[in-house]
């Protein structure tokens, strides 16, 4: 998309300063985290308390009306102008600061559909409807500890306001899980009723130990698309086979002939993950039924190869129709989350912070992850960014577990449990750095 003449001088001369070579805008890291540390001193209790509150009390996908609530009072009380209702849900929340680029600060608002089975004593025991059935609610993705930084993270630049010139733009999104939050929020205005940013930033927490901060450049998540095929056929008895076409042998024969378009079709080189995770199919064991549904999950990094693995799950299923002498399936593959990918100058500049704050804590993520986040959104949408990754487990724990060949609970497990201290103060001392080391040395 071209961008209009008017336009464009500002935008790069904002990045262009944002960018600037370590030399020509240099942060002192070790003097600003030392900093960062002595007010984390005595903040942190309200973080913690605050972590713990959000962890109690969670909240679905665009029902997140006590949660964003919570975090607008937050940002009112330390001076920032706050909008609610954005995309359904979320929050913006800008605080302007002199003459310089716009920085976004993203944490998400959302929980999941489960039950916690950590035994915490701040476990989560509520319950809400979604999609017409009453079910357990928990914030088994670690949004929590995401928004706890990000409250912590503002509170340290409002202290530090005589360190930095810009305007922050802190933005609570809906909805991630569904992966739909990001476009609701630009959709509802995000970028035409607020300052577009220069720059963004999001963080996600994982199963690593809770002194890690990890980054890379180019591709980190995954594009997800889900997938629906319906196959049909001509119910009968299942002792009379021969006068059916049985939609469940298509079923099954696809389920095993579409992983040839995994091993032989992609390139053993390019990340590419077909998944079956449900298949519907008749209520009795000697009826042969009408139909057969299949749902499944489709994760690649690249486009050439998202789309070559949906036009071969497409050619499969009629094939195996045909083979069949059924009626065409219908086939329904929806597209979710993009692939998140972060901008490699900001990444290379605050990659450098890191080592510099946390040394041999802080090292380049190896591959990208596997799972989806619609962040990429906001970068699609212009914004070059650096998305990184934080540790949450106990180290002793985790070398433990490690060395008794013993499953870690990851993100999405009912079990899964960051330790809240020190991974908020990691989380709060990464990402202040991270935007001072773009907005400081006004």
């Amino acid at each position: 998309m071209k961008l209009p003449v008017r336009s464009v001088a500002p935008a790069v001369a904002a990045i262009a300063v944002a960018l600037a070579s370590p030399a020509a805008n240099a942060l002192d890291v070790a003097g600003t985290k030392s900093a960062i540390d002595r007010k984390l001193d005595t903040d942190y209790p309200r973080l913690d308390a605050l972590y713990k509150e959000l962890h109690r009390h969670p909240e679905v996908a665009y029902q997140e009306t006590a949660t964003a609530a919570r975090l607008a009072k937050e940002m009112r009380a330390l001076g920032f102008t706050v909008t609610e209702g954005i995309g359904k849900t979320g929050i913006v929340a800008i605080l302007h600061n002199g003459a310089g680029p716009t920085v976004l600060v993203r944490t998400e608002l959302d929980a999941l559909p489960l039950q916690e089975l950590t035994g915490l004593p701040y476990a989560s025991t509520d319950r809400q409807t979604v999609n017409g059935h009453e079910t357990y609610v928990a914030h088994s993705c670690g949004h929590d500890i995401h928004m706890a930084v990000w409250v912590g993270t503002a509170r340290q630049l409002v202290e530090m306001k005589a360190r930095w010139h810009g305007t922050l733009m802190f933005v609570g999104q809906p909805a991630e899980e569904l992966v739909s939050g990001a476009k609701a929020m630009l959709d509802d205005g995000l970028f035409t009723r607020f300052p577009k940013p220069d720059l963004g930033f999001a963080l996600h927490v994982g199963p690593e130990a809770d002194d890690h901060v990890g980054y890379r450049a180019g591709v980190i998540s995954s594009n997800s698309d889900a997938l629906e095929i319906v196959f049909h056929g001509r119910g009968g008895h299942g002792a009379m086979p021969n006068l059916t076409i049985d939609p469940v042998l298509e079923a099954a024969r696809f389920v095993v002939d579409v992983q040839s378009i995994v091993s032989r079709e992609k390139d053993p080189a390019a990340f590419g993950v077909i998944s079956i995770g449900a298949l519907e199919a008749g209520n009795a064991g000697n009826v042969i039924p009408d139909t057969a549904r299949l749902r499944g999950t489709i994760r690649s990094y690249d486009a050439a190869v998202r789309a070559k693995l949906a036009a071969g799950i497409e050619r499969t299923a009629k094939a195996v129709a045909s083979m069949a002498d059924a009626p065409p399936p219908d086939v329904t593959i929806k597209a979710g989350g993009i692939a998140v990918v972060n901008d490699t100058a900001l990444t290379e500049r605050t990659g450098a912070v890191f080592k510099a704050a946390f040394g041999a804590r802080a090292e380049p993520d190896p591959s990208p992850g596997a799972a989806s986040e619609d962040y990429s959104r906001f970068i699609i949408a212009g914004v070059p960014s650096l998305y990184f990754s934080l540790g949450g487990l106990d180290p002793a724990a985790l070398a433990k577990a490690h060395a008794n060949n013993t499953p870690v609970p990851a993100n999405h497990s009912p079990y899964f449990a960051p330790v809240p201290e020190p991974t908020i103060r990691t989380g709060v001392e990464a990402m202040t750095l991270a935007i001072l080391n773009v907005l400081g040395n006004p």
